[in-house]
């Protein structure tokens, strides 16, 4: 889901999908929010969000996955989208065999670049670089009990109530974080494992992960937000969402001196999080 341009609240939105391409069970929706006005009267111009879904067929008896129809690109805008959720979809399978490899498999030497700055902060806390901070100190939390209100047709929690409480932790996370109003870039991913049902008591917990700072002007934040599905009384916890945000400060903060701290992990399942993220960021980067 990609923020093109701001979105004026006072200005019509139009809003338009299609199913872009299908597998066996899967399917890939791209949407589209365009918003027209007198500085952009150039369709092309007027795109202010693009956000790619992607669902599975299911049986409604067995819960296992289920054929869907399948479509024929036509033209050449068609055929181009559907190569693009193509090699999307490869990627994720790629990305799935890659975290089940072992890791000895993995590339220490990134690991260990990554860990290196935070042994420090752990080991020897007065010698850290003040310009750093570990990922554990950015974190911000909340809870609740999701309610009737909260449900979708099928009775549970909808799915874009969940994006936005997460959204609204991961953009008080990045403004707590900077110092300064964050502006909204993308979401860059979000994971729906499990359903979540009403009268669930729902945990987020939030985190900076990394920050990208080759760009003074445009410092990048990237925020993971993790849902629990919390049971007390079976004292169990069970994560149902993940999500992950990037968010830069607006241009007329960044003066006066105004930095943004590097964020560093403290332990190796920290900076297996931040390289799975990162990598995924530069793969989505490298697609046509």
């Amino acid at each position: 889901m990609v923020m093109k341009k701001p979105i004026l609240v006072n200005t019509d939105l139009e809003i338009a999908g299609a199913v872009t391409w299908v597998g066996r069970s899967s399917m890939e929706i791209q949407l589209e929010v365009t918003q027209f006005s007198q500085d952009t009267p150039e369709p092309s111009e007027s795109v202010a969000l693009v956000a790619n879904f992607t669902f599975v067929g299911r049986d409604a008896k067995t819960g296992k996955s289920a054929p869907v129809s399948q479509i024929l690109p036509e033209t050449g805008q068609e055929k181009l989208l559907w190569e693009e959720a193509e090699e999307r979809n490869k990627m994720r399978k790629r990305n799935k065999a890659d975290k089940q490899m072992n890791i000895d498999n993995e590339d220490k030497e990134r690991l260990n670049a990554l860990l290196a700055e935070g042994r420090i902060f752990c080991d020897m806390p007065a010698l850290a670089d003040r310009d750093s901070i570990l990922i554990q100190d950015t974190c911000h939390g909340n809870s609740l009990i999701c309610q009737p209100q909260q449900r979708n047709i099928h009775g549970r929690i909808f799915g874009g109530f969940l994006m936005r409480k997460a959204f609204e932790l991961a953009f008080s996370t990045a403004y707590a974080f900077a110092g300064a109003a964050p502006r909204f870039i993308e979401v860059d991913h979000v994971d729906f494992f499990r359903p979540v049902d009403v009268g669930n008591f729902l945990r987020f917990k939030s985190y900076v992960l990394y920050t990208e700072l080759e760009n003074p002007a445009r410092p990048l934040i990237n925020v993971e937000v993790i849902a629990h599905v919390t049971r007390p009384e079976l004292r169990t916890s069970e994560v149902s969402n993940k999500f992950y945000f990037t968010f830069t400060i607006r241009p007329e903060a960044m003066k006066d001196g105004f930095n943004i701290r590097n964020v560093v992990p403290a332990t190796e399942f920290e900076a297996k999080r931040v390289l799975e993220r990162m990598d995924a960021e530069s793969s989505r980067l490298a697609e046509p």
